[in-house]
Formats: structure tokens, sequence, C-alpha cells
């Protein structure tokens, strides 16, 4: 896969202030890609760029290797964090209508808001104004207006804002089905959990200067301490480690059973499982990696 963008030592900056300052990633095409920072980042800057509501000082953005244009806006659906609807018209009526504004014809676009409020089961809102919608449901309309033109690249700010886990869960699912179907999605979220269920790349933005980027995975394992949950049928676990390897902690259950977490250099797991399987039995083995939250406020503490 190529990628379907490219943004190339941007930079943006309002009065005297860097918003964004010689930042450079790539999005893959067909992946969900975390785009991560504190408030104040720079991360509504560069979607704004994106969407060519705003443009770049310096620096180059490019959309399936062609230099972002005019043309490229409806390849584009953005779902913003703050509500962009139009209070006052029928539900209905509001989707058409922004649908029209991304060129599908009136049957095509009836036809495609028709599956959707199916398929979100919301058919009863129809003749509802805006207004009258609970802050979930404006979500969910306005999720409705941003893929109903089925664009290349969808950017969802903070999507899950107002949901109830239910709903939170039946979005993340149509999000996965989007890039299923062939979907780039672009991702901005504070919610460092969503990104490790559904994100296969990141970058993190920190005071205008990308900090981090790469695979999830790869970023995690890169960021592991070679420590170890282990579940023992004996709390005694002191008296059997070997030299150098150290414990971290441990903690007895009610039912005797032993938690440990173990410092273990590499290559040293299969000593150590010998040596305790010689003196307890093992119940659970597990190696510990870092949680994207964990990481996230490690690098842009240190960074600061």
């Amino acid at each position: 896969m190529g990628n379907i963008l490219e943004i190339k030592n941007v930079t943006k900056s309002y009065a005297k202030k860097k918003a964004i300052d010689e930042v450079s990633f790539n999005v893959t095409e067909g992946e969900v890609f975390g785009l991560l920072g504190p408030n104040g980042a720079g991360k509504t800057t560069l979607i704004r760029m994106i969407n060519q509501i705003t443009m770049p000082d310096s620096g180059e953005i490019y959309f399936n290797g062609e230099r972002l244009s005019e043309k490229h806006i409806s390849f584009v659906g953005y779902l913003p964090e703050e509500r962009g609807l139009y209070k006052k018209m029928k539900v209905n009526e509001v989707v058409l209508y922004l649908a029209e504004l991304k060129g599908l014809k009136g049957s095509v676009a009836k036809q495609r808001m028709d599956y959707w409020f199916d398929k979100f089961d919301i058919t009863d809102w129809w003749n509802k104004k805006v207004e009258e919608l609970s802050k979930g449901m404006q979500q969910k309309v306005q999720f409705i207006t941003t893929v109903m033109h089925n664009p290349k690249l969808l950017i969802f700010d903070e999507p899950f804002s107002g949901f109830d886990p239910l709903n939170a869960n039946l979005l993340k699912s149509e999000i996965l089905n989007l890039k299923k179907q062939g979907s780039t999605i672009i991702f901005s979220t504070h919610n460092m959990e969503s990104v490790e269920e559904i994100c296969d790349s990141i970058v993190l933005i920190n005071s205008a200067k990308n900090i981090l980027q790469g695979k999830v995975n790869d970023i995690k394992q890169s960021f592991k301490r070679d420590e170890y949950e282990i579940i023992t049928s004996s709390d005694e676990i002191e008296d059997v480690l070997p030299m150098g390897i150290t414990l971290v902690s441990k903690q007895v259950g009610d039912n005797r059973l032993c938690t440990s977490v173990l410092n273990i250099p590499k290559g040293e797991n299969a000593n150590i499982l010998s040596a305790l399987l010689k003196k307890m039995d093992i119940l659970s083995y597990r190696e510990i990696l870092p949680s994207m939250n964990e990481i996230f406020i490690n690098t842009v503490t240190q960074k600061a």
C-alpha cells in the first residue's frame, strides 16, 4: 500500500507563535492512523490544513502523490469534535443538504441516508430538528454526514464524545468496518485505550513538533522494560530466583496464589521458568508491555 497522505516539513504560525513546526509524517492507505497530542499541541491546525481550511506557511502536503489542492476536497470526510450541524433544520434535511454539498445527487444521497439511518436505528429522528437531539444523537447524525459520500480519507476528531459505552462500541465497530472497506482513517483522540484498540500507526505532536511516530506495536515494543508477570502456587519466589533476576513486586491473593512482576534480562526466560518449576507450579506467565497511556505521558513529560 502506498501513502495516501504525506506531510513534509510543514510549518504554520499565528502571529509570532508556531502552531506547527517542521512536522513530517506519512499516512498509509487503508490504515487507521492516530493523530495524538496534549491540548494545544497543534493537532487541530494540522487537521485544518489537511482540510484546506488554512494553508501551511512552509512545507508541502501531498494527497495520493499529488500536491494537495481543491480537487481533493471531495475525497476527504471530516468529523469535527464540535457539532457542525444546523440546529434549526430537520435531521433528514441537513443530512441531504450536506451530502449534496459533497457532490452526491439527491436520489443517491437519499438511498445512502436510508441505509445509515437504518443501520444506526435512528429512523424515528427523521423529522426532528437537530436542536431536539441529545449530544450523542447529534454525533451519530454528524458521523453519517461525514461518511455518506464514501471519502477515501476520513478524519475523526474525538468521535466518541458524548457517547455512552454501548454507542461508543457501535461507532468503533463502524470505523473498523470502514477500514475493511478500504477507507483510510485519521483518528484524533485523548483516549489511549481506543488508540490501542483501533490504530495501526500514530504520530505524537507536542509543542508544535513531532516527538514520536511509528506502528503502535513497534512503539510498545520499543518502550518495554523486560518485565514479566508470573502467577505461581507459592509465595516463596525470592528463594528460587537465580542471580540477575529482580523481583519488582509481589502480591499474595486470598487463594494463596502469588502474582509477581520480575525484571528478566533477554535470553533468561527459559532459565527462570526452569528454576521455578522445580519448586512450584506456574499458572500464568506473560510479558508486560507499556500501555499507550503510559507512553503518551512519559514521552510528553520527558520532552517537556
